[in-house]
């Protein structure tokens, strides 16, 4: 009786261990780009490819961000797009530095109202992966792995950078076969 409680315990303890480990591998943090110039980051941007999302649930396409500079570490953000019926819908919001001690390409982005702030689940996570060194393309994702965009100066890029985006995407975990092309007019 004894032997079957240890190798009960035993076979727990292991199943336990795996589990940790597997979350920990889930979790770990996305490689993201050192440092960015968050003046010469600010602008519009076109998405050009994102995972399905309930936020964009009802954009058809057109759809862009747009960046201002608000102060040290901070940006207004808009996000536009066009809905299926064909009227243009935006939401704004606000970004900050995830953290003021870590490189500012890991942001936190809110769009519920500011007197909800002070909660920690209206901020969701913004972090630059890729960032082209002309800053005409980039590719943004979260740790949990569940957001993913890919960004342009212009309306259209071309297949090389698109594949070069994704497969670095799908090196840091993202499920790229699941990415849905931006309609740009």
């Amino acid at each position: 009786m004894t032997r079957k409680k240890f190798a009960a315990a035993g076979l727990l303890m292991l199943f336990a261990a795996l589990l940790v480990r597997a979350e920990r591998k889930e979790r770990r943090p996305l490689r993201v780009v050192p440092s960015v110039d968050l003046s010469r980051y600010e602008g519009r941007w076109y998405e050009i490819a994102r995972l399905p999302n309930r936020f964009e649930e009802k954009c058809a396409g057109d759809v862009s961000a747009e960046y201002a500079l608000r102060g040290a570490g901070t940006l207004g953000v808009v996000n536009r797009c066009r809905r299926k019926d064909g009227r243009m819908t935006e939401a704004e919001g606000v970004a900050r530095l995830a953290d003021r001690l870590g490189p500012n390409s890991r942001l936190k982005v809110r769009f519920a109202p500011a007197f909800l702030s002070f909660l920690p689940f209206v901020w969701g996570d913004y972090q630059i992966m890729e960032l082209a060194p002309d800053y005409s393309h980039a590719l943004v994702g979260e740790p949990g792995r569940e957001y993913l965009w890919i960004l342009s100066r212009t309306p259209r890029m071309d297949e090389e950078t698109y594949r070069k985006l994704t497969e670095a995407a799908a090196a840091e975990g993202f499920d790229v076969s699941r990415l849905i092309r931006t309609k740009q007019g």
